[in-house]
């Protein structure tokens, strides 16, 4: 089984797993919700970055040790530690970030100091309105970078792009800092199309292309993965350029095989 979306802690696993993994319990799990702008989601309790997570995100708690909790994300079912202290009790969002970044503010007003940063794709519950700007439960945000959560992107590329100037970060998945499976999810996501969170199991993702490339296609090398924006051209998050970047098919193709990182290995039509 794959670590990665299999929610057993090595101690205690999900009632979906009985029969198939010797577990000393298990469990329904304990739905929560990420409390914080942003956590990392970890191999094990202080152990490496797989993933990271946005406030407002599900999160079901399948254990608790040591100050932290194993459990699986909602949104594509990565399994991971988290700290204690960055969970919440799940609330019912009712809006998400549906530009780059935002703040969230002590008070409805421009001039106040900001309380938090927020990135594309948290999500929050409204709960008031007051001079432009939305209250929430953890504060206020502009009304504009708001969108309820039943109002969807359309473009996967459009989407893509909103990272412009992003930083390269292994395991990102916020406008502070993102990788290529990280920008890829958030492209389809945001477009209500499923998507996992790393880039070999996103090969998994639709069907093959098998004709020309067309706006929104994903082309996977081994352990790297970008968007087509046309036939010709693709946005990907790079350590290349330590960014997210455009660049010709063509030229990326042959500039990563010269850097003895392989061929083009799947393309795939979400």
């Amino acid at each position: 089984m794959d670590r990665r979306t299999t929610p057993y802690s090595g101690e205690v696993a999900h009632v979906a797993l009985k029969g198939q993994v010797a577990a000393a319990r298990f469990t329904e799990g304990e739905p929560a919700q990420v409390g914080i702008p942003l956590v990392d989601l970890l191999a094990h309790p202080e152990g490496p970055r797989d993933r990271q997570l946005l406030l407002g995100e599900r999160f079901l708690v399948i254990d608790r040790r040591e100050g932290h909790a194993f459990g699986r994300a909602d949104r594509d079912g990565y399994c991971g530690w988290l700290p204690e202290a960055a969970l919440a009790a799940p609330e019912t969002a009712t809006h998400h970030v549906a530009v780059p970044a935002s703040h969230l503010y002590p008070e409805p007003r421009v001039q106040a100091h900001e309380i938090g940063a927020l990135s594309f794709g948290a999500r929050l519950t409204v709960i008031g309105e007051a001079r432009n700007f939305f209250e929430t439960t953890f504060g206020w945000v502009p009304a504009r970078h708001l969108w309820p959560v039943d109002r969807l992107h359309s473009d996967p590329v459009a989407v893509a792009r909103l990272f412009h100037g992003t930083p390269y970060l292994w395991g990102g998945n916020s406008r502070a800092g993102i990788d290529c499976s990280g920008l890829a999810q958030a492209a389809l996501l945001a477009c209500g199309i499923e998507c996992p969170g790393d880039s070999d199991l996103q090969q998994a993702v639709g069907s093959e292309v098998t004709g020309e490339l067309q706006a929104g296609d994903l082309l996977f090398w081994k352990g790297h993965v970008a968007l087509a924006i046309d036939a010709r051209r693709m946005i990907h998050a790079t350590g290349y350029v330590m960014g997210v970047i455009e660049e010709e098919i063509e030229a990326a193709i042959a500039r990563i095989a010269a850097a003895g990182e392989g061929p083009v290995l799947a393309r795939r039509r979400p």
